[in-house]
């Protein structure tokens, strides 16, 4: 199964990820991940981000969509994988579409985490208390939820067109949306 997993922050993506990606018996690929790891594997790439990064802005497309084509072509990638964090614009969905074509694949569902609003912003919240993170003010919190409402959410629409999206509800613990991830998702 190939799959990309997409919600705004704190709507539990990367827990659900991860434990999905073994679930399909497939690679779970985080752009952060790939970041970090080309950074410390001082690869072209890793380097060339890190300068982005160090000097506070975003990581261009080209680096980023670059990372996923040469992560997604990686024999453990080959059957079964999870895209968690990427793609965040239109022209990357563009991108994974040119990457998975060239690969003789495609997608088999986009999977869309919701959560009300105001329920993101108290888990976040929560999470900040928990960790320490000083950055996580409501103010910053509610920030990123309409960059992703501005940016991130209009995917959802590429893909509800194609009948891919898959969207599942987000509350609950992870054990309940684990098993409503499984009910929901295409079976292989």
């Amino acid at each position: 199964m190939r799959l990309v997993i997409m919600g705004p922050p704190g709507a539990g993506k990367g827990t659900q990820a991860e434990a999905l990606a073994r679930r399909i018996e497939g690679a779970h690929i985080s752009t952060g991940d790939i970041f970090r790891d080309n950074v410390s594997r001082q690869t072209e790439l890793g380097r060339t981000a890190q300068r982005y990064m160090d000097a506070g802005e975003y990581v261009p497309d080209s680096v980023t969509n670059a990372m996923v084509r040469d992560r997604l072509a990686q024999p453990d990638a080959r059957d079964a994988f999870l895209l968690d964090g990427y793609p965040r614009t239109p022209d990357q969905v563009a991108e994974l579409d040119s990457i998975l074509s060239d690969l003789g694949t495609q997608l088999d569902a986009a999977l869309a985490l919701t959560v009300d609003p105001e329920e993101l912003i108290a888990r976040l919240l929560k999470r900040a208390e928990t960790s320490g993170r000083s950055d996580d003010t409501e103010d910053v919190i509610r920030h990123r939820q309409e960059v992703y409402t501005a940016e991130t959410a209009p995917l959802l629409n590429v893909y509800r067109e194609r009948g891919l999206l898959v969207e599942v509800d987000g509350m609950g613990s992870v054990d309940e949306v684990a098993a409503r991830i499984d009910a929901a998702l295409p079976k292989a």
